[in-house]
């Protein structure tokens, strides 16, 4: 299973001895995050200016060596609240991945996009309030010396949300099987969930995974 890596950021320049109490717990919570062994974090450059203290965490769903999705997730801290935030703290994510031909024509793409990672946090208990996001598809159409390559398209889900407890290692994994299932992967089974303290999404569709290196 993956654990939380990389480092914090503040905006005022300052180290991680000198954040408030509540953030440097709120990382240490994040530490203990439990995800699918797919899912690969890496350390990334947080953001300086949404918020004196901001963390943030890159990651790729990878399988047999083949990249499937990625994403991004910013834990952001104001100790003075927000007021469009109703908190102290934001998470704030991007999760993208390609699509199947049969699921890109979906009408109703921008619902379940949504619902998966609503039913992710719900299925990892992990409160929040004030979402909000989008889901977007993008189609690629290639032409000239670019033209042997099929037609793409890619669902990018980008959400916001605060959280409404001090559980964040259950938002980080929440975020986790989201990218998981926008990769295609089959939801934690409840064996499974039971070995490697991961609630199951088991009513949760996955998406048909993408099986073909992405062009660049």
């Amino acid at each position: 299973m993956a654990a939380v890596g990389g480092h914090p950021a503040q905006g005022g320049g300052t180290d991680k001895e000198a954040a408030p109490i509540e953030f440097r717990r709120a990382l240490e919570a994040m530490a203990g995050a439990r995800l699918r062994p797919e899912v690969q974090l890496s350390p990334a450059p947080a953001p300086r200016r949404l918020a004196p203290f901001a963390y943030a965490l890159t990651a790729t769903v990878e399988v047999d060596g083949e990249e499937l999705a990625d994403g991004r997730l910013v834990l952001l801290h104001d100790p003075a609240g927000q007021e469009a935030w109703h908190g102290d703290f934001r998470v704030v994510t991007m999760t993208r991945a390609e699509l199947e031909p049969e699921m890109a024509g979906d009408p109703m793409l921008g619902e379940v996009g949504w619902a998966w990672l609503m039913d992710a946090l719900q299925a990892h208990g992990a409160g929040y309030a004030e979402p909000g996001g989008t889901v977007s598809r993008c189609a690629s159409h290639y032409f000239g010396a670019l033209a042997d390559r099929p037609a793409s398209t890619e669902i990018e889900v980008r959400a916001s949300w605060t959280p409404a407890d001090r559980r964040f290692d259950r938002h980080l994994a929440a975020w986790g099987d989201l990218l998981g299932i926008c990769a295609g992967l089959p939801p934690v089974t409840a064996g499974a969930a039971a070995l490697t303290d991961s609630p199951s999404l088991g009513g949760v569709v996955p998406m048909p995974a993408r099986r073909r290196p992405r062009p660049h």
